[in-house]
């Protein structure tokens, strides 16, 4: 009984255990076919030209992962997508668990291997915000400062970490507090990943709240490794609902913050790739709406 709700609570929090890595970079990933593999690099390549098109040298870019339907989430796992200014190719600035060191590291990942990464070869999402010239200037120079991404890392990783806390973090927690460094300007503060999370509270970000299912489960919860509920209110906990960064709450917070944000989301099945421009949301099952561009994808 307790591996069966252990193994629904892994489920429930994949969102960040998708961006920590744990089954991506800890266990050994699913097979992938030629024809999979084919189509998801197409779908990247598609990715990479929105990207070129915006003619922004960052964006924040969010990738599905595992299918999180019951939880009314699509999005797991956010990043900063940056141009090298050297040879032209976009690579994705993100958290991830490096399972050999048992902690946390800033990785950058090409757009094909970010792709590559959906649980599911054969469907993928992937959404691009674009913040415009002067938020995306400074946004770029925080995301490419080595010292300030270092300085809000945390030295413990929990799949589900509180968003208000620095005991743990998780990946999409990185890429809000970065936010809050670049546009709160707040460089060279002590205490840095407090100061992030302060800003992010006086600007209304709203983290989650991710709503668990039902109390076995937030018990099955203790079972899972990289998930904790200890840094969690207990009002929080009671209540089956906890505040934990995931990309729908950045991209809301983006939007309401800056609402000349522009957002491309794109999706691929085995049959076409779906290009959307607009905050509307794709749907899941990545049926073109009137107007968005459609790529067919023969077999």
């Amino acid at each position: 009984m307790i591996l069966r709700l252990a193994a629904a609570a892994l489920a429930l929090f994949a969102s960040a255990q998708a961006c920590a890595g744990m089954l991506v970079f800890c266990e050994r990933g699913k097979e992938v076919t030629a024809a999979d593999q084919d189509r998801v690099l197409r779908f990247a390549g598609a990715v990479k030209r929105e990207l070129e098109r915006a003619g922004e040298p960052v964006a924040l870019i969010s990738r599905a992962g595992l299918d999180l339907s019951r939880f009314d989430l699509l999005y797991s796992h956010a990043g900063l997508a940056l141009k090298d200014d050297a040879d032209g190719a976009w690579n994705v600035r993100q958290l991830y668990y490096a399972c050999d060191e048992s902690r946390p590291r800033i990785f950058d990942q090409g757009v094909a291997g970010f792709a590559l990464g959906a649980d599911a070869p054969g469907k993928g999402h992937v959404s691009l915000v674009f913040p415009g010239a002067d938020d995306g200037a400074l946004l770029e120079r925080a995301a490419r400062d080595r010292r300030v991404a270092l300085s809000l890392l945390a030295g413990r990783y929990s799949a589900n970490a509180y968003a208000f806390g620095t005991r743990y973090q998780n990946c999409n927690q990185w890429v809000a507090e970065i936010l809050a460094s670049a546009w709160g300007k707040l460089d060279g503060q002590d205490a840095p990943r407090e100061r992030a999370q302060d800003w992010l509270r006086a600007q209304g970000y709203t983290a989650g709240p991710v709503k668990v299912p039902s109390h076995w489960l937030m018990f099955a919860g203790q079972f899972v490794p990289l998930v904790h509920v200890s840094d969690h209110p207990v009002d929080d906990i009671h209540a089956l609902a906890l505040h934990v960064s995931v990309p729908a709450s950045i991209e809301a917070f983006v939007h309401r913050r800056l609402p000349q944000a522009r957002r491309v989301e794109l999706c691929h099945d085995r049959k076409h790739i779906v290009v959307h421009r607009g905050w509307d949301a794709l749907g899941p099952d990545c049926s073109p709406s009137p107007g968005d561009e459609v790529i067919p994808l023969d077999a």
